[in-house]
């Protein structure tokens, strides 16, 4: 009698194992799935600290005061020596995805020619231009070129007269 009774607890606590395995192995695979949906937060530039921009007054503040007070900028304008801009960007994604802006700030602080503050800006998210590039060709001026001549069209052209970089000439 012993001996059956052994067998068939033997059989149950197998049982109670092989259930433990299984919810092991089920809450590992939950888990490890669950760190693949998790988003992933990133920052790019400037963070804004509302308390500093706000302390940025036009006809208070120059040049001098709001390099002190925000830093160097983010960016300068090319076409006007009197712009300056503090660009920063909240991005989210998730496992194998390209990142989203999520919010995006863009601080713009014009200055006048005597260098102080005109003009305090704020834009966000509104200003984010959505580009979708084709992607079968993009379209040129001039001639339609084909491969070979893409390829081979520059042979005997290097150090041609009125082309420029020929041999010897250098800065």
């Amino acid at each position: 009698m012993q001996c059956v009774a052994c067998a068939r607890l033997g059989r149950v606590s197998l049982m109670k194992s092989a259930r433990i395995l299984t919810v092991a192995l089920c809450g590992t695979i939950l888990l490890g799935t669950s760190a693949c949906v998790k988003p992933l937060r990133g920052y790019q530039g400037y963070v804004v600290d509302a308390d500093l921009v706000n302390s940025v007054q036009p006809g208070v503040d120059n040049r001098e005061s709001v390099l002190q007070t925000l830093g160097k900028p983010t960016l300068t304008s090319q076409f006007n020596e009197g712009e300056w801009y503090y660009v920063g960007r909240q991005t989210r994604n998730f496992a194998f995805n390209n990142p989203t802006a999520k919010e995006q700030t863009t601080l713009r602080i014009r200055f006048d020619a005597a260098g102080n503050v005109t003009e305090v800006t704020r834009t966000g998210a509104e200003q984010i231009a959505s580009i979708n590039p084709s992607g079968e060709k993009t379209p040129t001026l001039g001639r339609k070129r084909g491969f070979f001549e893409d390829l081979f069209g520059n042979i005997g052209t290097v150090g041609a007269p009125g082309t420029g970089g020929g041999p010897g000439e250098g800065p």
